[in-house]
């Protein structure tokens, strides 16, 4: 079983170049298969949802040709079933956008209701009333979702609660529906915009994304196109809390600064010097302690919450008591229970974690308990005294390409390993 080991006390210094966002291209995929002709996606993230994804769309018939490690040629002519039955789909969130692309593109989709990390509750009822107010007839059958409708037409829809997997999906439906839908109560996230433009560059009007009010006008038909996926900001907020409690000075590039200022205005409330230029930003850790910060998580452009637990890490090293409220996801503390091995001091009550900070982390042997909090935890190993060994990082491995290497282009202590062997190498290896 892979592992991460870490040598911590570096801190970590240079430049990283962000890849794509993983959860634009996730939905970005699925709406590629809603045209018949080809169509190129760039800057496409090597991750394992999304190898995951592109596994599951070749097994119902899509022509799949990968031109490089970030660039794939898709053509979704020769479909030949709506019915997505491939395991490992169950083990990724973004299974539910077949729904919505299957749906709009074939007025029938059949897909396993979702799986992903154990982060909380996450219903898809807003995704089925969105479909059943378009029209659909929508039945759960041995954990399938099962769609289909004569024909879909345009409708106003209210979303309960504000819902990123729910606003990407009624916008796939809706783009190919008759008439005009508005989509009420939206995510704002920037990976709605970029399936919102891809879409449009296939020939779907849609307008409003990024705003609380999305209006569609179905189209009958979608071209192909060539599109290039967004930085991820998640992916570049984790490097610059890795530079924070590290203590270093780090530069991610090839990324958008206005997705990142919730995370920026955290970063300089705890102590750290940032520069902005067009497409990097640029982040200092202060010499002496991190300062304490009250955070709530909220839909963007509040501070997201899949950079909770990278804050929690920084502030359980901070100087004073740190109140972290999370109004997402109501199971995403399992972390803090992991870092008392380190050292950590936090009490967790409802939705809210009271973390004090202490002046040293110590290495301790750990698991990813998901993607994100498994993240943080190798930046709380950065960060330690000592030696951390983590398990589990399939779940990093999910939502980050080549993190250990581009963790050592800054200078980190860290290997991936398979065997006993390879981690006494290690240990000799760092002293």
């Amino acid at each position: 079983m892979e592992q991460y080991i870490i040598k911590g006390g570096t801190p970590l210094k240079g430049e990283v170049e962000i890849g794509g966002a993983k959860n634009a291209a996730l939905g970005i995929l699925a709406a590629a298969i809603m045209t018949d002709d080809t169509v190129i996606i760039e800057n496409l993230p090597d991750v394992a949802d999304v190898n995951i994804m592109i596994e599951a769309m070749s097994q119902i018939g899509v022509h799949i040709e990968k031109i490089d490690r970030h660039t794939i040629k898709i053509c979704g002519a020769d479909i030949g079933d709506v019915n997505i039955e491939y395991e490992y789909i169950k083990k990724i969130r973004a299974s539910y956008y077949f729904l919505g692309a299957l749906l709009g593109k074939y007025k029938k989709a059949e897909v396993p209701l979702p799986g992903g990390c154990n982060i909380g509750s996450r219903p898809i009822d807003l995704h089925l009333k969105g479909f059943k107010t378009l029209g659909a007839k929508v039945v759960i059958k041995s954990g399938v979702v099962c769609a289909s409708a004569s024909n879909l037409v345009g409708q106003h829809i209210f979303l309960d609660t504000v819902s990123v997997g729910a606003t990407i999906n009624i916008m796939m439906a809706a783009s190919m529906a008759e008439g005009r839908t508005v989509i009420e109560n939206c995510a704002k996230e920037p990976h709605v915009v970029d399936v919102a433009n891809f879409l449009n560059s296939m020939g779907a009007n849609i307008k409003g994304a990024g705003t609380d009010v999305i209006r569609i006008v179905g189209v009958p038909k979608l071209h192909g196109t060539e599109y290039s996926i967004i930085p991820d900001q998640i992916e570049a907020g984790t490097y610059m809390f890795a530079a924070a409690c590290t203590h270093g000075d780090v530069t991610v590039r090839n990324v958008i600064p206005k997705h990142l200022e919730a995370t920026v205005s955290k970063l300089l409330e705890i102590g750290c010097r940032v520069e902005q230029f067009d497409t990097a930003v640029r982040v200092i850790g202060p010499e002496g302690s991190l300062s304490a910060a009250n955070v709530k998580t909220l839909p963007y452009p509040g501070y997201p919450t899949d950079m909770q637990p990278q804050i929690g890490v920084a502030l359980s090293m901070a100087e004073g008591t740190s109140i972290v409220t999370e109004s997402i996801f109501e199971n995403r503390f399992k972390y803090l229970d992991e870092l008392a091995r380190m050292g950590g001091s936090a009490k967790v009550e409802g939705n809210a974690a009271i973390i004090t900070g202490v002046k040293h982390l110590t290495g301790a042997r750990m698991s990813a308990p998901d993607l994100r909090a498994g993240a943080a935890l190798v930046i709380a190993g950065l960060a330690a005294d000592g030696i951390t060994i983590i398990d589990d990082i399939v779940y990093i491995k999910r939502g980050y390409e080549d993190f250990d290497a581009k963790l050592r282009s800054l200078g980190a202590k860290i290997e991936c390993v398979c065997t006993e062997r390879e981690a006494r190498k290690f240990m000799l290896k760092v002293g």
